[in-house]
């Protein structure tokens, strides 16, 4: 049997396959063999202007207001290996994924979300939000804002990718996708990724990261940015339950705490206070501390990849988060936790799901405008 490539490792780096290796850049939107670098017109063409074609003459693409760019036309069956992009970048960009001729993308997210950053903004010096590297297994965040994802996305007719600018300035977008054409396993799930947002979260204390979903599949990650509302004290007590095919009421899945879901404990707190980490499936790799000025609002960005521990589900899936903290809060006096009481809070959360599943599957719910995107 021949190797189709797929599940790349240490372990198996040694052989061979009949995969064929293609690459989409701005020189090349279709990755089609024997055509990269063959622009004679493009972004850069004034600083090659000197040299001529085969000289960087369109490493990247500007996307207009309102504008939405095709980034990738690829025909035929294979699998995308890897994602690389930089620019200038904020929410105000929408990645989308489509697979074999649907209709409706099976990712729709923000730009900077997706790569598990929502508060990465390089528009503004004076407001957008500041660089903090994620070092994980399949997404890395680095400097200055390279955004890699290596999440493996098959696919067996076609795959679409566009980039839409709901901005109000130019976007320079660099971006180089690499990926097979071989054989796909017809047991092989397509992916997903969905952004929700509840700015603020209301009286329920409830905050939807998916829900809707049909088919077949498994749930493999959370991203999450938290914007905290009102006065401070604890805010990550709150659940994350899994709801599975035919739970109503209560979830099959349901977790202690939220530090707890990204892999920490105990409020991330050390003697230095709020501590960032990266580890390989789970992270808080984000913590803008309040400047006691402009940025008054503590914000914090998250991720758990749910990679060696997928969550299965046969026809339905529903996630969601509580929105909870304590009342009179002290970190300093555990012994002392029987007499806290529990606090709904109020908080700006947003959230990416990722997940592979059968398609087709149902269209999402409409992404928030500009303004529902914004960071506040």
């Amino acid at each position: 049997m021949v190797f189709n490539g797929l599940t790349m490792s240490l372990g198996n780096l040694s052989l061979l396959s009949g995969a064929e290796s293609r690459s989409i850049t701005a020189e090349n939107p279709t990755g089609e063999k024997g055509k990269g670098g063959m622009a004679k017109e493009g972004f850069a063409s004034k600083q090659s202007s000197e040299l001529g074609q085969g000289w960087k003459v369109s490493p990247a693409i500007t996307i207009k207001p309102g504008e939405t760019a095709l980034i990738a036309d690829i025909v035929g069956m294979g699998n995308i290996q890897s994602l690389w992009m930089t620019g200038i970048i904020s929410r105000d960009l929408i990645i989308r994924f489509y697979w074999d001729n649907q209709e409706h993308p099976s990712v729709e997210t923000p730009l900077p979300d997706f790569f598990a950053c929502g508060y990465i903004d390089n528009t503004d010096v004076l407001l957008g939000g500041g660089f903090s590297p994620l070092v994980s297994i399949p997404v890395s965040v680095n400097p200055s804002n390279a955004f890699n994802c290596f999440w493996p996305m098959p696919f067996r007719k076609n795959c679409k990718i566009t980039m839409e600018n709901i901005g109000d300035i130019n976007r320079v977008l660099y971006y180089q996708f690499n990926y097979q054409l071989t054989e796909i396993p017809s047991g092989c799930a397509y992916f997903h990724a969905s952004f929700c947002r509840s700015n603020p979260v209301g009286s329920s204390g409830l905050h939807t990261v998916i829900d809707n979903i049909e088919g077949e599949g498994h749930y493999v990650g959370t991203a999450m940015s938290v914007g905290l509302n009102g006065a401070g004290g604890w805010w990550g007590e709150g659940e994350v339950k899994f709801y599975l095919d035919d739970d109503n009421e209560f979830p099959t899945i349901c977790g202690t705490g939220l530090e707890d879901y990204f892999l920490g404990a105990f409020n991330w707190e050390t003697d230095k206070g709020y501590t960032t980490y990266c580890s390989p499936y789970g992270g808080l790799h984000y913590y803008q501390k309040p400047d006691g000025l402009y940025k008054i609002q503590p914000r914090f960005s998250m991720y758990r990849w749910h990679i060696p521990d997928p969550i299965r589900f046969k026809s339905k899936l529903k996630v969601t988060v509580q929105d909870l903290g304590w009342k009179n809060f002290n970190s300093k006096h555990f012994d002392v936790i029987e007499d806290r009481r529990y606090l709904k809070r109020n908080d700006d959360i947003s959230t990416v799901a990722y997940w592979y599943q059968t398609i087709p599957g149902n269209k999402f719910k409409a992404l928030p405008n500009k303004e529902g995107l914004s960071i506040q």
